[in-house]
C-alpha cells in the first residue's frame, strides 16, 4: 500500500496592475554601414596580397598587386606612339610656318604687280593643305595621349585599392591565382555604424513606424541590449513573403556587432491599456482540458498573509507555506510583450503560480492544494531570459531539491511517530 500523497511545492508571484509595453520580436541580420565587395577591374595573375582578414585599411590603401608586365609594355608602346605623333606634328607645324611665310611674301609682291595671281592662288592652296595635315597631326597626338592615359589607368588597376576606409574580410585572393572582373577578392566595411535588416509583415506595418525604439540582443552580447531606432521602412512589400524590409542603424563604436551576425530585435511600439499584469510564465494550458488560465492561491491574503519579497537569494530562498488551496482560473490575454501579459480573469494582488503548474494539473481537478514560495518579479524576469535548456535544467534541479526536502521531512515525521509509539504502549501496559 502506498504512502500518503506528497503535497506539491510551487512558486507564486503577485499580479500587478498597469500598462504593458507593446512590442514585436523580429529576427535581423547585421550589415556594415557601407559594405563593399571588392572585384578586380582587369584580368591578371596575383603577384602580392597586401592585406589580411581583419586588417583596418584606409581609403586608397593597396590590397592586392596584380602582374603588370603586359600593361607596362603596352604603356611603353603607347608613350612611344605619342612621341612619334608629337614629332610628326612638329614637322607639319614647321612646313605650315614656311608656307605661310612664302604666302605672305607672294601676297605683298602680287599687290605691287611683281607676282602673278596664279602663283598666289597656288601658294594659298599649299597653305590650306599644310593646315589640314597639321590638324591631322594634332588629332593623332590627342589620340595617342588618350591611349597613353588608358594604358596608365590599366596599369594603375593592377593595384587593387580600398574604395573606402574599413575592415577587410572574406579574403579569397592568393598569390599566383588568376583573377578577372568576376572574381571576388575581399569584402570591406565600416563597423562604426552597422545596419540591421529585418522583415516586417503586412500585419505589423500599421503598428511599427520609423522612430520606434528597437532593442537589439544576441547570444554574443550576453545580457547586454543595444538600444536604437527604426531608421527606415521600405514602402514596398515582397510578393513572395508579403513583408517589407526595415533598417535599423546602430552605433557600433565598440565593434560588438559584426556583419553577418544573427540578432533578435524587439521593436517597442506603444503601451497597452491598464490591465492586470502577470509574467507569461504563469500562463498555462491545461493538457486535460485545453483551457488557458493560471493557478491562483486563493487563500493568500484572506486566510494566509504573504508579502512579495524584494530580492531573491537562491541559497536562502523564502520559506514554503503550509498547504493552501490552488484554483485554476481561466484568463483572456489582452496583450503580451517584454515577458509580461495583460489578462482578464484575475485581479491585481492575486498570487499566481509561475513555476510548477504541471504538478497541479496532474490531479485531474481545478482545485488542489500546494505549498507555495513567493518570489519577486525580478526573479521571474531573469528566469524567462534564460535559454530553454538552461531553464529546464534549473527547473529539474529545483524539483529534485524540493523532492529531497519533502522526503527528508516525511522521514523525520515518520521517525518522530515511531519514537512516540513505544512510550504510549508502555504506559498502557503499566496501567
Amino acid at each position: 500500500m502506498g504512502g500518503p500523497a506528497v503535497t506539491p511545492s510551487v512558486e507564486v508571484i503577485q499580479a500587478h496592475y498597469g500598462s504593458l509595453p507593446l512590442e514585436e520580436r523580429l529576427s535581423g541580420t547585421v550589415r556594415a554601414e557601407n559594405q563593399v565587395i571588392i572585384y578586380p577591374d582587369i584580368a591578371a595573375p596575383i603577384m602580392q596580397v597586401a592585406a589580411e582578414n581583419g586588417d583596418y585599411v584606409r581609403q586608397g590603401d593597396a590590397l592586392v598587386y596584380l602582374k603588370d608586365t603586359v600593361f607596362r609594355e603596352q604603356l611603353r608602346q603607347a608613350e612611344a606612339s605619342l612621341q612619334i605623333s608629337q614629332a610628326e606634328a612638329k614637322r607639319t607645324e614647321a612646313t605650315l610656318r614656311e608656307l605661310r611665310a612664302r604666302l605672305e611674301r607672294t601676297r605683298q609682291l602680287a599687290e605691287k604687280q611683281f607676282q602673278s595671281a596664279q602663283e598666289l592662288e597656288t601658294l594659298q592652296a599649299q597653305v590650306d593643305g599644310a593646315e589640314a595635315t597639321h590638324e591631322q597631326a594634332l588629332g593623332r597626338i590627342a589620340q595617342a595621349e588618350a591611349t597613353v592615359e588608358e594604358q596608365r589607368e590599366a596599369l594603375r588597376r593592377t593595384v587593387i585599392r580600398a574604395p573606402i576606409s574599413g575592415y577587410v574580410g572574406q579574403r579569397s585572393a592568393e598569390v599566383g591565382m588568376r583573377v578577372d572582373t568576376g572574381t571576388r577578392v575581399f569584402i570591406i566595411g565600416n563597423f562604426n555604424t552597422v545596419r540591421i535588416q529585418v522583415a516586417i509583415t503586412e500585419a505589423m506595418i500599421g503598428r511599427i513606424q520609423v522612430g520606434h525604439t528597437a532593442l537589439v540582443t544576441s547570444e554574443n552580447l550576453g545580457d547586454q541590449a543595444i538600444q536604437a531606432k527604426v531608421s527606415r521602412i521600405s514602402p514596398f512589400l515582397e510578393e513572395s513573403s508579403y513583408s517589407a524590409e526595415a533598417e535599423i542603424d546602430v552605433p557600433n563604436a565598440d565593434g560588438l556587432l559584426r556583419p553577418g551576425m544573427f540578432v533578435t530585435v524587439d521593436v517597442l511600439y506603444g503601451e497597452s491599456e491598464q490591465a492586470t499584469l502577470v509574467p507569461v510564465s504563469t500562463l498555462y494550458e491545461n493538457p486535460e482540458t485545453g483551457r488557458m488560465g493560471v493557478y491562483v492561491a486563493s487563500s493568500i491574503g484572506s486566510e494566509m498573509l504573504m508579502e512579495e519579497p524584494e530580492t531573491y537569494d537562491a541559497e536562502n530562498p523564502p520559506l514554503l507555506s503550509e498547504p493552501t488551496p490552488m484554483t485554476f482560473q481561466l484568463v483572456e490575454v489582452l496583450a503580451e510583450g517584454r515577458g509580461m501579459a495583460g489578462v482578464t480573469g484575475v485581479q491585481p494582488g492575486d498570487w499566481v503560480v509561475t513555476v510548477g503548474q504541471n504538478l497541479l494539473s496532474g490531479a485531474g481537478k481545478d482545485r488542489v492544494e500546494a505549498r507555495v514560495r513567493p518570489i519577486p518579479w525580478e526573479r521571474v524576469a531573469s528566469l524567462q531570459e534564460l535559454q530553454d535548456q538552461d531553464l529546464l535544467r534549473q527547473f529539474m534541479e529545483k524539483q529534485q531539491r524540493l523532492a529531497r526536502e519533502a522526503f527528508a521531512q516525511e522521514a523525520a515525521e515518520s521517525t518522530a511517530a515511531e519514537e512516540s509509539a513505544p512510550s504510549t504502549r508502555t504506559a498502557g501496559d503499566t496501567q
